[in-house]
């Protein structure tokens, strides 16, 4: 179970969130949403350890995520806002690269079928300078393909950028993690129909 406590966010002399307290269960998804601003972007780092929180903590399976640090990356698999995509590497490469990162096995044929599954198959040794966005997004997103294993998976806007064929292939992908007994947490300001369990939470920018 992913928790927060009491969680606060305060970038600069702006208080984005305070008190902020849910649970999400295995097998159901979060919908994290609000206006532009109201710190769901900082609210997903801060919930993959990349951004501390000005108090409060996020627990995983009752313990602080400071506390297991490595144990509790291996259970995650982040794709932020940015995709994260390296303009010198190919599409394969790029794949290749970041489940390395993240010290995930991925040899040639299996990068090559998640690459197939987001509609890249044909492009696995394009540079990445030359493919348009919705493509580089298909790169950052093919990552989740090679993490099954991880139970936690935390999106910001992964819808961004894609066609209809991928906005539907990446609900299913979303359903079968949830039908698995992972947990998802993501942003999106696109009206998608989320597979699966869906809770939503709704920032609104606190008063200082």
């Amino acid at each position: 179970m992913l928790e927060t406590l009491d969680l606060e966010c305060q970038r600069g002399e702006r208080l984005l969130f305070s008190a902020l307290a849910f649970a999400v269960q295995p097998g159901h998804c979060l919908h994290v949403a609000g206006e532009n601003g109201a710190g769901k972007t900082s609210l997903l780092r801060i919930l993959c350890g990349l951004l501390s929180p000005t108090h409060g903590e996020v627990r995983w399976n009752g313990e602080n995520i400071r506390r297991l640090r490595e144990d509790y990356w291996q259970t995650l698999a982040y794709v932020g806002h940015l995709n994260g995509v390296k303009d010198d590497l190919t599409a394969q490469e790029n794949v290749r690269f970041a489940a390395a990162l993240a010290g995930r096995a991925a040899d040639d044929h299996a990068v090559r079928g998640a690459l197939a599954e987001v509609g890249l198959a044909g492009f696995e040794s394009s540079q990445a300078r030359f493919l348009s966005q919705g493509q580089r997004r298909r790169i950052a997103l093919a990552r989740l393909f090679l993490a099954r294993e991880a139970r936690l998976w935390i999106l910001d806007e992964p819808f961004t950028a894609l066609d209809v064929r991928g906005v539907a292939a990446l609900s299913t992908l979303i359903g079968a993690q949830l039908e698995r007994g992972g947990i998802v947490v993501l942003t999106t300001h696109q009206e998608v129909p989320l597979p699966g369990r869906v809770e939503r939470l709704e920032l609104h920018a606190a008063v200082a």
